[in-house]
């Protein structure tokens, strides 16, 4: 049993569902069947989300892996006592909060780089609060990035076997349309090919999402795959990777979640994220690929408006955890460039 990966699970953005959806999350006695999960966070807050959810748990403060008891009733958490409950009311943007989540997920990132955790399981977090906390970075993926010395980490979504990647990510429309050249889709396309690998995908099937409305039929409706995207494919093909022409974004995303692909280039923001989500809204999960550790994320808000009523569903951080257990033994402790 002792094989089962530590993942480990900041609780978040206090104000918000983070804490209430890691008790909802580890009141499942399953997970502890797939890994060891290890929350880090602040008693006060998690004794709050406990007692908001109606939760039967016995909270096991600990200083580290090595002293947690990984048992199925008892939640392990790593207390940094950085903020308090009774002063951190729900619902709100605060600097106190803010700041205590960057904490939360620094001390994560020490223990993943100290070797007594496999995994990370992110839940939500306030981009205003770590605003106000003067937090030099807009989210998660660019935390782990900046303490890390990870360049550009890749995003991943998966819902079911339908894995879905991002050429582009948080730019407007029209900067997404200017962002497509050949030098950029050629190189995305080995790097998704490189962390298909790194998921135990042996020698993967990879779709390419067409730009335009029937991948531009001949420059009818857009050059941009005959000129950018067309090319870059047969490059690729050329050192061996199994890419597709591109196909029509109202197919291709079907076509993968049959089978017929182990993973889907998305090439831009919308395109994929209405896709996975369509297939199931609460299951689809943010993978972090390339950090010197694997994550796994929420892909939902800090939900303010109902934060502290116990009504947050768990089915997400559920699904975050026992992604990054499956994922965990094959992608280990060292990444490599991605």
């Amino acid at each position: 049993m002792q094989t089962r990966p530590v993942i480990v699970i900041p609780i978040g953005d206090v104000a918000g569902i983070g804490p209430e959806i890691v008790a909802k999350a580890l009141a499942q006695e399953e997970l502890y069947r797939l890994c060891r999960p290890l929350a880090v966070g602040e008693g006060s807050c998690m004794e709050r989300a406990l007692d908001v959810t109606g939760s039967n748990l016995r909270l096991h403060v600990t200083r580290d892996a090595q002293d947690a008891l990984f048992t199925p009733g008892t939640l392990d958490l790593v207390d940094l006592r950085n903020i308090r409950a009774e002063e951190t009311p729900f619902g709100q943007v605060q600097e106190s909060a803010g700041r205590a989540a960057y904490a939360f997920i620094e001390r994560a990132v020490q223990l993943l780089q100290a070797g007594q955790a496999d995994a990370l399981a992110t839940t939500t977090i306030n981009k205003q609060a770590l605003r106000k906390a003067s937090v030099p970075y807009i989210g998660h993926t660019e935390i782990l990035g900046g303490l890390t010395g990870t360049k550009d980490p890749m995003t991943m979504f998966q819902v079911r076997g339908l894995r879905v990647f991002f050429l582009s990510r948080h730019l407007s429309l029209r900067q997404a349309i200017d962002y497509i050249d050949e030098a950029r889709v050629f190189a995305y396309i080995v790097r998704v090919e490189k962390a298909l690998r790194r998921l135990g995908q042996e020698n993967p099937r990879i779709a390419m999402a067409a730009l335009n409305p029937h991948g531009g039929e001949n420059g009818l409706f857009g050059r941009e795959e005959m000129e950018h995207i067309q090319p870059a494919v047969e490059r690729a093909r050329a050192q061996g990777i199994r890419v597709s022409d591109p196909i029509g974004a109202d197919s291709v995303f079907h076509l993968a979640l049959q089978g017929q692909f182990d993973g889907v280039i998305s090439l831009y923001h919308d395109q994929g994220h209405i896709a996975t989500k369509m297939v199931d809204f609460e299951r689809t999960i943010s993978v972090t690929i390339g950090l010197p550790f694997l994550r796994t994320s929420v892909d939902h808000g800090t939900a303010f408006d109902i934060a502290g009523s116990g009504k947050a569903s768990e089915v997400s951080m559920v699904e975050a955890i026992r992604l990054a257990a499956a994922y965990a033994p094959l992608y280990g402790r060292q990444a490599e460039a991605l």
